[in-house]
């Protein structure tokens, strides 16, 4: 057997980071895809209206679409496995504050410190695994990572789903405890530290401005979303975002190559349409993903763990037919698919609007869940090959990152344009939930649109890696 490098840690200990890595990233994943479920408990529990409803989801996104990128610089700064195990920490912590939350201002606040703390461990678990393997025992580490955050997405509603019905929704946030603490003491024993010594200084001030931005726009718009109308206090805050996120990106260039986004990467004319693209399909698609569940509970009188089995053929189909695509993509192109698969999630979405207040999920609910997952599977794994291939290598860790954290900001601002249908009640609800569906299979076929014109075929498409897929964008598929 051959003697690993000095620098390079033992097949032990690269298998115990590997399960560590799948544990922490496994705490967003999980959480993502379970809370949807939740929703209609904690609203009952707390008396919320629809604007706090979106806030219990985008107290999370936030912190995460705006920090993603700075979480994943300061690892490569202070050490990765030091901010993967912060970032765990906080993500426990934060759980049991959910949990025990007194009032719905401390779910809040707990959901806030969720965010930051998966804004920490995702990217630097990456970064670790990177590190751990080498050759082709690293593209297989980061299949068994993606897979294993895909499954856990997967089975999350289920048991999440039975724990509300029979324990309580308090319940969902004590599993991540478990996990997280195996988590981190798994990557406290093996993981290897590792950092790049030629960091420069991190950007505070861009994360601070991202943040800032992302606050006011989101706020704003889900004042507005409430009673679709404006409001002084609504059109300051949407303006305040706005000013935010222009003096980030006037930050962001003068930076140059040390900014948290460089602007240089935008230069390419296929990179800004997959981050259009991406932006478009992750928002319509999260929105689905947000509402379907809900209505199905409200509306249809389904139980959480009835919802969260409505919604397994999706994680199944995602996870088994991305793998197929990704290698079709290798030989035809970015092009082709990145076109095809909005389009045909905007016909899942349109078949979805068949669904009425009624209890028969074979033939309403069903049939819209096969084709949505159909059309993410076709194009998620072409989308994380086509974002390779637009930017040279030494950016290609920027480029997936900022890809990731594009998918959550278009969840973010999805979540905040939902108030009117999580408000409805009843009929007015199927009412609500069929319009919102309208509008994101539009906002679905504007994200092809996207792709058509500006992808290229499959000369460039070539340059890719597809065996080296980009979990932290394929995961946003798996749910939120």
């Amino acid at each position: 057997m051959p003697t690993p490098a000095p620098d390079q840690p033992s097949l032990g200990q690269a298998r115990g980071t590997l399960l560590a890595c799948i544990l922490a990233s496994s705490l967003s994943f999980v959480e993502g895809s379970v809370l949807n479920v939740a929703l209609p408990a904690i609203r009952e529990s707390f008396g919320a209206g629809a604007s706090e409803v979106q806030w219990v989801v985008n107290a999370y996104l936030l912190p995460l679409s705006a920090l993603l990128l700075l979480g994943g610089a300061l690892g490569d700064q202070f050490g990765r496995k030091r901010l993967l195990l912060a970032g765990t920490s906080l993500f426990v912590a934060a759980s049991l504050l959910c949990a025990l939350a007194p009032g719905f201002a401390w779910l809040v606040a707990g959901r806030v410190l969720q965010g930051l703390g998966a804004a920490l461990l995702l990217p630097n678990s990456l970064a670790l695994l990177n590190h751990a393997f080498e050759g082709e025992r690293r593209g297989r580490a980061i299949g068994i990572w993606a897979a294993s955050g895909a499954a856990a997405a997967a089975v999350a509603p289920l048991i999440g789903g039975w724990l509300i019905d029979h324990v309580g929704w308090p319940s969902i946030f004590y599993i991540n405890l478990p996990i997280g603490l195996g988590a981190i003491l798994l990557a406290w024993r093996f993981a290897a530290e590792s950092r790049n010594e030629g960091a420069g200084r991190t950007d505070y001030g861009g994360a601070l401005l991202a943040t800032f931005g992302l606050f006011g726009l989101t706020w704003g718009l889900t004042l507005w979303s409430s009673n679709l109308r404006f409001t002084s206090l609504s059109i300051g805050a949407i303006a305040g975002g706005i000013a935010g996120l222009l003096a980030f990106l006037w930050v962001e260039r003068r930076r140059g190559e040390q900014a948290m986004m460089p602007l240089d990467l935008f230069g390419d004319r296929a990179f800004v349409g997959l981050s259009a693209l991406t932006f478009l399909l992750y928002g319509a698609f999260g929105a689905a993903m947000l509402l379907l569940p809900y209505v199905l509970i409200e509306a249809k009188s389904f139980s959480p763990l009835d919802a969260g089995l409505a919604m397994l053929p999706l994680a199944i189909l995602i996870a088994v037919a991305s793998p197929i695509m990704g290698r079709l993509a290798s030989r035809i192109g970015g092009r082709l698919p990145l076109s095809i698969g909005p389009m045909v999630v905007a016909a899942g979405l349109l078949l979805a609007t068949r669904v009425g207040s009624g209890p028969d999920y074979w033939t309403e609910v069903f049939p819209a869940v096969v084709v949505m997952a159909l059309g993410m599977a076709v194009a998620v794994a072409p989308l994380t090959t086509s974002v390779l291939a637009s930017v040279d290598e030494r950016h290609s860790g920027t480029a997936s990152g900022l890809n990731s954290a594009v998918a959550r900001t278009g969840g973010l601002i999805a979540t905040a344009l939902l108030g009117a249908v999580l408000a409805a009640k009843g009929s007015a609800l199927i009412g609500s939930f069929h319009s919102a569906l309208w509008a994101a299979a539009a906002v679905s076929v504007l994200a092809g649109l996207a792709a058509w014109f500006t992808v290229p075929g499959i000369k460039k498409a070539a340059r890719a890696e597809p065996e080296r897929p980009s979990p932290l964008s394929c995961s946003a598929s798996a749910g939120r």
